[in-house]
């Protein structure tokens, strides 16, 4: 049988089944790949001018706020827990992991399936005018990691006059 009936408010709705070998993720990410290689072509300084790049992966999605003061990145990772968690800074790299595997009812037979169960893994690239000494929350879903800023130092630089 390859549609199933639901019922959703009084109306039948026919859906087709998705197969089960189908993985969601592993069809969307060369989209999503894609689609941060044409921001970056179109926007090649935002590293320079927000101290931040996207290099790898696009999950979890993230809203990236400058500050005066520092850059905050926001996650929502509903279902999650804090210790399910894991933020690592390297050599300038700040990644966000996790794990959110869930165990699957062999017997089920999914009419729809667009949850992710998988690790994950996304890093942001640092620029050198944030501080290392960042701060994280997390709290109801909602993973927010706060990195300050450096101090912009005007430079000693002077115009000498030739005579």
């Amino acid at each position: 049988m390859g549609i199933a009936q639901l019922a959703y408010t009084g109306v039948n709705m026919k859906i087709a089944t998705v197969p089960i070998h189908f993985n969601r993720d592993e069809f969307l990410t060369p989209f999503d790949t894609m689609f941060d290689k044409i921001v970056q072509s179109q926007f090649p300084n935002f590293q320079k001018e927000f101290g931040i790049s996207f290099k790898q992966g696009s999950f979890p999605k993230v809203d990236v706020v400058d500050y005066d003061d520092c850059v905050v990145i926001v996650a929502e990772l509903p279902s999650m827990t804090k210790e399910l968690l894991n933020i690592e800074i390297e050599d300038h790299i700040l990644t966000i992991s996790g794990d959110k595997h869930q165990l699957e009812d062999e017997d089920a037979r999914y009419i729809i399936k667009e949850l992710k169960h998988s690790s994950f893994r996304r890093s942001f690239e640092l620029g050198d005018n944030l501080y290392s000494d960042i701060t994280a929350t997390f709290e109801e879903g909602v993973l927010r990691i706060e990195i300050p800023k450096k101090e912009q130092v005007e430079s000693d630089k002077k115009r000498i006059d030739i005579e």
